[in-house]
């Protein structure tokens, strides 16, 4: 069975000859991943919107887990998985990419105060099962892995305990209970888990004191009454299609959330029918930085998700059935994908957000201008919001908020 998760970088002449050019092919691919990554994660959400209320997920968990799943597919299976997951079809440089970004994105926040982002991997193979060395090597090298073997057959209920304390772990006691039970059992060979924690303060924090009561229209029958937030200063800000696009930046300006707020309050669905990677990029590239009066709901949100039957229909059939081929991880084609879950937590308060979440694959074996008046960004009805690295546009966290009244 697999699971998934919720998401950086002694001859001196010759070495700067060397080694200079092969960073401009690895810069290049990084782009080229987090390019892919934001398509997919758009897409996914265009699958999960129809369910209803809050929605809140860690495409860069769910595309880091499926990533290291993807090491051990071949054929047809590697040709749906890079299809649907907009991954590059050439698995070794791909990885290398991938691990480089996931270095990168630490890297940028690791020693700017106010702001922690950690990403953690985790195989727990089936004691005695032959995994390839090269598939092993990559999930530790590219992914920094960390490989515990278990007895499926016996211990799969201690495996669960493990692997979610695990989880809890790295995600401080934000993510619990990622693997339910019945997910694991005698015939699961191979379980890949990611979890990705954030904590951020604003750069620019809201006064306690500013916080009131006010009315969040969550549809046109109903209202709640709300802790509204606010604070008057320069954002990045944009007007465009129907929605205003505000720009709220953390400690040290590396991450930022995104917030798309409809014009009409009940305008959250025409936002998400235009939401794809080139209108999102295109509202971005059309923020400017003005003075902003902001007024943002304080909320809390959780969200889990069983995400094979979404994979499936956007294209990654064979790797859920007995036709899977992940001879890539063991040599044969007995292994298929049994589960796919995630699950994520987000807080964001007047001093800046905090976000986790977890991303399990099981295998299973079948054997300026003039001036001009302060805008008002007045988030009190329904909007989609996103955390994402500012160096390379990856998006960490994405969601929307319907009703900040429930959790």
């Amino acid at each position: 069975m697999k699971l998934l998760t919720l998401l950086t970088f002694s001859t001196l002449s010759m070495v700067a000859l060397i080694g200079r050019p092969a960073e401009i092919p690895v810069a290049k691919n990084i782009q080229t991943l987090a390019e892919g990554n934001t398509i997919f994660a758009l897409n996914l959400y265009a699958r999960l919107k129809a369910t209803d209320g809050n929605l809140f997920f860690s495409p860069y968990s769910i595309s880091t887990c499926l990533a290291m799943t993807y090491a051990g597919a071949r054929g047809g299976t590697a040709a749906q998985m890079a299809q649907t997951l907009h991954f590059s079809t050439n698995q070794s440089q791909f990885a290398t990419a991938f691990g480089e970004l996931q270095k990168q994105l630490t890297k940028h926040v690791h020693g700017t105060g106010g702001i922690a982002l950690d990403v953690a991997n985790g195989l727990w193979c089936k004691q005695g099962h032959p995994f390839l060395p090269a598939f092993v090597d990559l999930a530790k090298q590219s992914y920094e892995a960390s490989l515990n073997q278990v007895d499926f057959c016996t211990q799969s209920a201690s495996a669960r305990t493990d692997i979610n304390d695990w989880v809890s772990g790295k995600t401080k006691g934000k993510i619990t209970g990622l693997i339910q039970p019945g997910v694991l059992g005698p015939m699961t060979r191979l379980v890949l888990v990611n979890a990705i924690y954030f904590k951020g303060h604003w750069a620019g924090e809201f006064e306690k004191s500013n916080t009131l009561p006010a009315p969040f229209t969550v549809s046109s029958t109903q209202k709640v009454t709300v802790p509204l937030m606010s604070r008057t200063a320069e954002y990045r800000y944009a007007e465009a299609d129907g929605l205003q696009l505000l720009e709220l930046p953390y400690a040290g300006g590396d991450l930022s959330m995104v917030v798309l707020l409809p014009h009409e309050t009940d305008g959250l669905k025409g936002i998400e029918d235009q939401l794809n990677e080139v209108t999102l990029e295109r509202w971005l590239a059309r923020a400017q930085t003005r003075k902003v009066a902001v007024f943002l709901p304080r909320f809390k949100l959780t969200a889990q998700f069983s995400l094979a039957q979404p994979l499936a229909q956007m294209g990654m059939t064979d790797a859920f059935t007995t036709s899977a081929d992940f001879s890539g991880m063991d040599g044969a084609r007995d292994l298929y994908i049994s589960a796919v879950v995630h699950k994520a937590f987000v807080e964001v308060n007047e001093a800046g957000t905090e976000a986790a979440a977890a991303t399990g694959v099981a295998m299973r074996s079948s054997v300026m201008m003039m001036p001009r008046p302060t805008p008002v960004f007045r988030a009190d009805h329904p909007f989609v919001f996103l955390i994402r690295d500012n160096h390379s546009g990856s998006i960490l966290f994405l969601g929307r908020l319907v009703d900040p009244a429930r959790s």
